[in-house]
């Protein structure tokens, strides 16, 4: 059974940091592209960051540009997204996600599988 494992939410001040990790079990995902989103209340799921199956390549939305990194380490089959410098509109669940092909998409319609959720709470 495939997996993906979300951790490493919580709450934070503004200004603060979070490193989320997603761990992929049931099989390796060395050959696809992966990506966060997240989802506050009320709100549709929104793209976060994505990252192509070499890591050679990343793309965030515009709104975390400069704070959050998205990293990947294959021999752990685990993705990474490093958030800096909080701000309290970036409370929200956050979700990890794999595709079936290489390369890197912002639609969540182009996910094949999903974690469960980590919550990010920022208070101001």
């Amino acid at each position: 059974q495939v997996q993906l494992v979300e951790s490493g939410g919580g709450l934070v001040q503004a200004g603060g940091s979070l490193r989320l990790s997603c761990a992929a079990s049931g099989r390796t995902f060395r050959n696809n592209a992966m990506g966060w989103f997240r989802q506050a209340p009320g709100k549709e799921r929104e793209f976060v960051a994505a990252i192509t199956w070499n890591g050679e390549n990343t793309y965030n939305t515009d709104s975390v540009k400069g704070r959050f990194t998205i990293s990947r380490d294959d021999a752990k089959n685990t993705m990474y997204m490093q958030m800096n410098s909080l701000k309290p509109e970036d409370t929200a669940v956050y979700y990890c996600a794999a595709r079936m092909y290489t390369s890197l998409r912002k639609g969540h319609y182009d996910y094949n599988y999903w974690g469960q959720g980590t919550q990010v709470t920022v208070s101001s």
